[in-house]
This record gives C-alpha cells, structure tokens and sequence, in this order.
C-alpha cells in the first residue's frame, strides 16, 4: 500500500526535513516487506494565498485517484499508536492501494475536503503547525510499521 502525505507548503532544508526524510526512510525500510510504501510527499502551495478552498483544490489534484483519504484535523479522532498501526493494516489488508494522509495550511483543511476523507485523525486538541505536524506523522507511520513488524522501537 502506498503512502502519500499531501500538505500545503514547501518544506526547506534544515532540521525538520532531516528529521522527516529519516521517518519516511525507516518506514519504507521496516514497511515494504508488510505491504506498506513506499511513502513520499507530495507539496502544493497556494501562491495567491487564497486561503483553505483554493489549497482544498490543490490538494485534490495531489491526492492519487481511488486513494483511501485521511485528514490530520484537531476535530480528528484521537488513538494510541497501536490503535493507528491496526487501522493502517487493515486499510491494507482490505486491499486499499494508495492512502492519502492530508496536511491542511494555516487555516486548516477546506469542509468540503474533509467531507470526502474516509478518516481523520488528530494529534491532540492542540493545534500544532503544519510542518511539525508533517513530523509527527512521519514518526507514526515509522511506530506503525515498527509494530506490526514486532521491533523494539515502540515500548508499551
């Protein structure tokens, strides 16, 4: 299954694109012999500035056609990582070929897009900013491969 993580803005060098390309590099490595990857991420910008509708319809143009959509929302539903490595599995097992991950601007993703998502999920009531939270997924789709592979990365 692959993974896309589509999100508003461009991510620059410097330590918190490290820090994802390390995730996204130890999910595809432990992943790939569970059916899981690659995973990559796919930017839009909104260079009008235009607010949520116009990135909502970048971001539709990023999501691949047929993928199963999941927003990160702070009205998203909360769960364990156990809990998240559960559902990307059976996601996978239901034979789901791509999963889009959607990573809103500043102002959050457009009602119209979240409408669609077949999921949503959030990383708590606070609202973090997007390029942490692009982080922040990466890790939890690495703890999720970890997992279901058994390693020691993720202690209970």
């Amino acid at each position: 299954m692959r993974v896309q993580i589509c999100a508003v803005g461009r991510l620059r060098g410097g330590p918190e694109r490290d820090l994802i390309d390390d995730y996204l590099s130890r999910f595809d490595r432990t992943g790939r012999p569970l059916g899981l990857g690659p995973a990559k991420i796919l930017e839009v910008e909104d260079k009008k500035g235009g607010g949520m509708k116009p990135e909502a319809a970048l971001l539709e143009r990023a999501i691949p056609k047929g993928a199963l959509i999941c927003t990160l929302d702070e009205r998203g539903k909360l769960m364990s990582s156990p809990d998240l490595a559960k559902m990307i599995a059976r996601w996978r097992d239901d034979g789901r070929q791509d999963v889009a991950f959607v990573i809103g601007g500043a102002d959050g993703i457009d009602p119209s897009l979240r409408a669609r998502a077949d999921a949503s999920l959030s990383f708590g009531k606070m609202v973090w900013p997007h390029m942490l939270a692009r982080a922040m997924l990466t890790e939890q789709l690495y703890r999720a491969a970890s997992i279901l592979s058994g390693g020691p990365y993720h202690r209970v």
